[in-house]
């Protein structure tokens, strides 16, 4: 998502860089092109007005920072007012008070209400070490009752049998009442909706949140982010008739423009509290403005990053593998259990975007699909290898080579190719550990370097990059 919002950004920035200082002649090209950039993603016109104002402003007044370059200043100026307009930091449901909690989901059909209930109460069981009680009342499509159920039953969540005969607002009654006896911590009410706004689903709705308004439920708008300016207007509907607490955008690993996360705050001054981003259940992240904000101006995201790995990766894992480094031992189950890591993370692409500076060197590598069909191809050449040989791969002989190909589905010369590829991995992994004992060049007090392991100076970020599917490297037509 935003690909097309950064590459625009990318380009307005470049009207600043060389530039001696920050004028309003000088940013007039940069703000005309990042104006239509946002209109273009379906951001809201007044939004815009006043996102383009206000950088002009700070631009051109004393904020700006003497001795500062003029473009870097600019870039923190629009990183700041960019997530300024999407709510500055993360605002999560609220948890600091006495249970159970009721957590209204509501929205429109095929937004992904459902699949946000089940998702939210792993994020809620797993990180929040919270008690969680699943109540459907969807009573309009009844499906919508076996799905949560699926959801529970697959994520060891607890439920409530609902009546879908008795009105929503009864269910959700009767739904807390038991959540009580069971001393549960939150509850996640799943409401009906429609494929659009109308009268009979916005009473409904207003019924069941004064059924349990003592309680003082979260209410949760789930919006699907593909919808763009519709999903604000649906927002302020919902809002006006019920009162929102926060709003959850889904699909936001689409091709969506962006407008929705761009324009719903702003418009409606509900904040955006989670995200969807897969299909998974554990595809669900807290809302972080700035760092979006960063992603769109290839900043990178690091700190969500660094939080995916501490989530995904086993430590103690990790840590044998570099035992086994640093005794000049990879084998080909380390290097699985590597690629596994690292698929847990996400795709490569989405891994990719997290690190700075990284957006404008995706393009010059073009699509990443073959690479991951690599690893894919890969992974299944090493499930077809005993454990002893992929503890030691150097046994592997002919008649080996014929089984693992038979079991693989591949050819024999893939896999001899997988092996050839996988000694010059084992090779570089030693050379890179010579390199970490020997220091690195020009760093004080860390001698020796990269040239005394075989390495060559990478080439610098933004510079010429190998062209798409063109490279000669070992590993998978310069993927690798």
């Amino acid at each position: 998502m935003f690909d097309t919002l950064s590459e625009k950004f990318g380009s307005a920035l470049k009207h600043i860089q060389g530039k001696a200082k920050i004028t309003e002649q000088n940013i007039e090209d940069a703000l005309k092109e990042v104006r239509t950039a946002l209109l273009e993603a379906d951001v809201n016109f007044k939004v815009v007005k006043d996102f383009v104002t206000k950088v002009k402003e700070k631009s051109l007044g004393e904020k700006v920072i003497t001795g500062v370059d003029p473009d870097q200043q600019f870039i923190k100026i629009v990183h700041d007012e960019l997530a300024a307009i999407m709510g500055t930091a993360n605002e999560e449901i609220s948890l600091d008070r006495p249970g159970p909690i009721p957590v209204l989901v509501v929205g429109l059909n095929g937004q992904g209400k459902t699949t946000f209930s089940g998702k939210l109460a792993l994020h809620l069981t797993n990180k929040k070490n919270k008690k969680v009680y699943l109540v459907p009342c969807d009573t309009f499509r009844p499906a919508a009752k076996d799905q949560l159920l699926t959801h529970a039953k697959n994520l060891g969540i607890e439920y409530f049998d609902s009546n879908l005969c008795l009105p929503p607002e009864e269910i959700a009654r009767l739904g807390m009442e038991e959540a009580k006896k069971l001393h549960m911590d939150v509850v996640i009410i799943d409401t009906a909706g429609r494929l659009h706004v109308d009268d009979s689903l916005m009473s409904e709705i207003v019924r069941v949140k004064k059924g349990i308004e003592s309680l003082n439920p979260e209410v949760l708008m789930v919006a699907d982010a593909m919808t763009g300016q519709e999903a604000v207007n649906v927002a302020k509907t919902f809002h006006d008739a019920i009162g929102l607490t926060g709003i959850v955008l889904t699909k936001m690993d689409s091709d969506a423009r962006g407008g929705a996360a761009l324009s719903i705050r702003h418009s409606t001054g509900v904040p955006i509290k989670y995200i969807s981003t897969g299909e998974k259940m554990k595809d669900l992240e807290l809302f972080h403005p700035d760092r979006l904000a960063g992603r769109i101006l290839d900043m990178g995201d690091v700190v969500s990053l660094v939080e995916k790995a501490e989530e995904n990766i086993d430590q103690k894992e990790a840590e044998k593998m570099m035992k086994n480094l640093e005794k000049g031992q990879f084998t080909v189950e380390d290097f699985m259990k590597q690629m596994d890591m690292i698929k847990s993370l996400g795709s490569m692409g989405s891994i990719m975007k997290m690190i700075p500076g990284m957006g404008g060197m995706m393009k010059q590598i073009g699509d990443l699909s073959p690479a991951e069909n690599e690893m894919k191809r890969m992974r299944v050449i090493i499930d077809s290898m005993t454990k002893k040989e992929r503890q030691n791969y150097k046994i592997i002989k002919d008649s080996h080579v014929g089984r693992i190909s038979r079991g693989s589905g591949n050819t024999e010369k893939a896999v001899r190719d997988f092996l050839a590829k996988f000694r010059q991995m084992e090779k570089m992994m030693g050379g890179m550990m010579q390199m970490m004992k020997g220091g690195f060049p020009g760093m004080p007090g860390m001698p020796g370097g990269a040239a005394q392991a075989g390495f060559r100076q990478p080439p610098a970020i933004g510079g010429k990059g190998p062209k798409k599917g063109k490279g000669k490297g070992p590993w998978g037509k310069g993927y690798f």
